[in-house]
């Protein structure tokens, strides 16, 4: 699904319009679309619904809204922000003809009235601002929008995270009364930049139009949805094509996802080599070894440091094991050799979970991206020679501390094989463009575009809403945004995710958006059943297959 801006748009509706769908359809559709999204969700018979309405096309959307929830057998009262002449405006002249009660902001000094309304109301719809808003928010409407928020914060206890129709709409969502619905969007969001007006009050579920807007994914609007759901206004597809930014779908994912035939064997689904752990790390080691079991891949190798092989081997039969030589607990440097005979039969390698960044282990790394094998002895004297291992790299995923040594090498881009997938989060991805994380945050779409271009790989920038970017200019938001995985660990079983998909055949991007969306949607599996406090990267692993299950069954 398309992520548009303000300007994209308009241009999709005026294009819209000028071949023949017209603004007043299309408000039509949009009102009637925030009824049914309100009805399917709540019952609305004899119900009291307060719709604000502004000036302006949101403002007509929330009359038309009002007009079908009526219909509904809600008992609707409209406020309006300023007056609307019912001669012009048939969208007023039809809630007139109906019987719904208007009220007018000027006739309702102080807001006692307002007050009461928001206090009585089952549902309030916020249809006071729309895509066209302008930050700050002064004047009656800031007036209007704080009495708002602080008669809803005397009812209301704060609003929770909820899962959006984008991702998982077979998940309930519960909701505190009174019910507050955003028509496109909390009034004092910025469309674009995620900005937030401090007068907005935030939204238990937003409907928003056709395509979801940057701004809908970028904090801190985004964290004042609740619930985002995309409804169609009958704008023409086709109009979107030049749009190059798209939020992921099951749809979208369940079309990348390899088949799984009757008559497959272990080598169908790939073989991934994970190099991964220190004595310091062992469970990033095991984290990212399951995960690619449970993401499919037909084989799956560890290689690790010999000393901690019987700790992971402990928790994780399904794997195969490659013992590298180790300082400490450490990959030491002569690891180089031993892993090079390797790395060809396999589909896949993933590079980098809990390796540490100790001197054996950065010399280690180094020979292995430079092609360069370790010290060997030669002769009975012990005569140490500089051994080549030339060797095609299987297509690469690098994560975690491998990431951070990458950081100090000069040139590093260059020492990677072109597409690999790079997964940061945004401190790596800081210390990669050596820059502040403010400034990867400002726009993370933006710095993942540029950076995947500049650097020819594919990038995860993980987070909140995570980006993924390819060198083609190819961009996909993840629509996932939970607390319970900002926890250790659950880099590492996306990276195993991503490392199994990529066995099996995927491209790099696909492979890399498709294993953060399963990344997601069992994060958003396990908040469903444990919660967000306590919940950790081990509860992914059991749900890696439900969420491929729910993907393929959607």
């Amino acid at each position: 699904m398309k992520v548009v801006t303000v300007d994209e748009m308009r241009r999709i509706e005026a294009a819209a319009d000028a071949a023949g769908h017209s603004y007043a359809a299309m408000m039509e559709q949009a009102g009637r679309a925030v009824a049914e999204v309100i009805v399917a969700r709540q019952e609305v018979r004899d119900s009291p619904i307060l719709v604000l309405a502004g000036p302006g096309n949101n403002g007509g959307d929330g009359l038309v809204a009002a007009r079908y929830l009526a219909e509904a057998g809600a008992h609707v009262i409209c406020y309006l922000l300023k007056p609307r002449d019912p001669t012009q405006d048939v969208n007023l002249r039809q809630v007139q003809e109906q019987g719904i009660p208007t009220l007018l902001a000027s006739e309702d000094e102080a807001w006692p009235r307002l007050q009461r309304l928001v206090q009585e109301a089952d549902i309030v719809v916020d249809a006071l601002l729309g895509t066209g808003t302008s930050l700050p928010v002064r004047g009656t409407l800031a007036s209007m929008l704080a009495q708002v928020k602080q008669t809803l914060a005397a009812r209301k206890q704060p609003p929770r995270q909820t899962l959006t129709s984008l991702t998982a709409p077979t998940l309930s969502v519960r909701y505190t009364p009174p019910l507050v619905v955003a028509v496109d969007g909390p009034s004092g969001l910025d469309y674009d930049s995620g900005a937030l007006d401090e007068v907005a009050f935030p939204a238990d579920l937003t409907v928003t139009f056709a395509y979801p807007k940057r701004g809908h994914l970028r904090f801190p609007g985004a964290g004042a949805l609740g619930e985002l759901v995309v409804a169609d206004i009958g704008t023409d597809p086709t109009l979107a094509a030049g749009v190059t930014l798209e939020v992921l779908t099951p749809e979208m994912v369940r079309g990348w996802l390899p088949p799984r035939p009757l008559d497959a064997h272990k080598g169908t689904f790939g073989k991934a080599l994970i190099v991964a752990g220190s004595v310091n790390y062992t469970g990033a080691a095991y984290l990212a070894g399951a995960a690619a079991t449970r993401a499919g891949a037909g084989l799956v190798t560890l290689a690790l440091p010999a000393a901690i092989h019987a700790a992971v081997a402990a928790r994780l039969a399904e794997a195969t094991y490659l013992l590298l030589p180790h300082e400490l607990g450490v990959i030491a440097a002569a690891a180089t050799h031993v892993l090079a005979g390797r790395i060809e039969g396999h589909d896949a390698l993933l590079l980098g979970p809990g390796l540490g960044h100790e001197r054996e282990t950065v010399a280690f790394f180094e020979a292995l991206l430079s092609g360069a094998g370790a010290r060997r002895r030669l002769g009975f004297v012990g005569t140490e020679e500089s051994e080549a291992l030339p060797r095609v790299m299987p297509p690469l995923v690098m994560d975690a501390d491998g990431l951070n040594i990458l950081a100090r090498m000069e040139d590093w881009p260059k020492r990677l094989p072109p597409a690999s997938i790079i997964t940061p989060h945004p401190g790596e991805m800081a210390r990669l463009m050596g820059c502040t994380v403010r400034e990867v945050q400002g726009d993370r779409v933006a710095v993942a575009q540029s950076q995947a271009a500049a650097w020819n790989q594919v990038i995860v920038l993980k987070g909140a809403y995570t980006v993924v970017a390819a060198p083609d200019g190819r961009t996909a938001i993840e629509p996932f945004a939970n607390p319970g995985l900002a926890t250790g660990g659950t880099g590492d079983v996306l990276a195993g995710t991503i490392v199994a998909l990529r066995a099996q055949g995927l491209g790099a991007f696909e492979a890399a958006a498709a294993g953060a969306y399963l990344h997601g949607l069992a994060g958003d599996l396990a908040r469903a059943e444990v919660g967000t406090a306590g919940m950790t990267a081990g509860d992914l692993l059991t749900r890696l297959p439900q969420a491929w299950r729910r993907v393929v069954g959607a």
